[in-house]
């Protein structure tokens, strides 16, 4: 039997799944259930309300919501619904993304939005920052989260070599 999703990936178009896998992976490897939707701000407004406003009563803990350009989706998101939202700016081909960045981190007060860096290494940290919510009450998740950490600090060399 396969367990509920914990965390929800959402993105405006199906161009931001490049970067937003990079969530989906993290969170693979560290085994908390996902979903992923398309759910656009601007072109399925509907599908976005019934999203943000029925996450919570179907199990979902945080959002991850990535957008680029005007970047609505995660500020829009997280004012329909009290859990934790996470944006993750996608790397835009005029501004490289700093549009979206500049979006995502102007919420006003009142609607937060944890805004993450721009493309892969935010989609990634959204995925383990996530995981760190969960892992507040789940010791699996808290154990695979260490296990991660652990693993990346021994991949890192004491000493420099060349590369071949």
């Amino acid at each position: 039997m396969e367990k509920s999703p914990k965390v929800g990936i959402i993105m405006g178009s199906q161009s931001d799944w490049p970067t937003m896998r990079h969530a989906a992976e993290t969170l693979e490897a560290l085994g908390v259930p996902y979903e992923a939707k398309i759910v656009s701000a601007h072109r399925t407004p509907k599908r976005l309300v019934e999203y943000a406003e029925t996450a919570q009563e179907r199990g979902l803990h945080v959002i991850i919501a990535g957008a680029g350009g005007a970047a609505h989706l995660p500020g829009m998101a997280a004012s329909m619904t009290s859990l934790p939202v996470f944006g993750v700016p996608i790397e835009s081909k005029s501004l490289k993304g700093q549009d979206s960045l500049l979006s995502i981190v102007q919420m006003p007060g009142g609607i937060p939005v944890g805004t993450l860096a721009i493309g892969k290494p935010g989609a990634i940290n959204a995925a383990l920052l996530a995981a760190s919510v969960l892992a507040l009450h789940d010791p699996a998740i808290r154990t695979a989260l260490n296990e991660w950490r652990t693993r990346q600090t021994d991949a890192v060399a004491l000493e420099p070599h060349d590369e071949d």
